[in-house]
């Protein structure tokens, strides 16, 4: 998933789109990783998955991140 992620906002929001990337507002600052992480938590929080399931793929260090979301599915039969 292809976000834009705006840090030091007064909450955690999803503000619309912005190009093409899904315009995410955070209340964290973006000091010592404490926006990524928010970024993970708010995210899995979102999806309702574990933050475990969320990973930033690309733009570790930029407003423009690319996410992985892991979603757990529940097959009627074994694989």
């Amino acid at each position: 998933m292809l976000v834009r992620v705006v840090p030091g906002a007064r909450k955690d929001e999803v503000d619309g789109v912005h190009d093409g990337r899904l315009k995410i507002r955070l209340a964290a600052p973006a000091v010592e990783n404490k926006a990524n992480k928010a970024l993970i938590a708010f995210a899995a929080r979102i999806f309702q998955v574990k933050k475990s399931g969320v990973s930033i793929a690309s733009g570790e260090k930029s407003r423009e991140k690319t996410l992985l979301i892991a979603a757990e599915t529940s097959l009627p039969w074994p694989v």
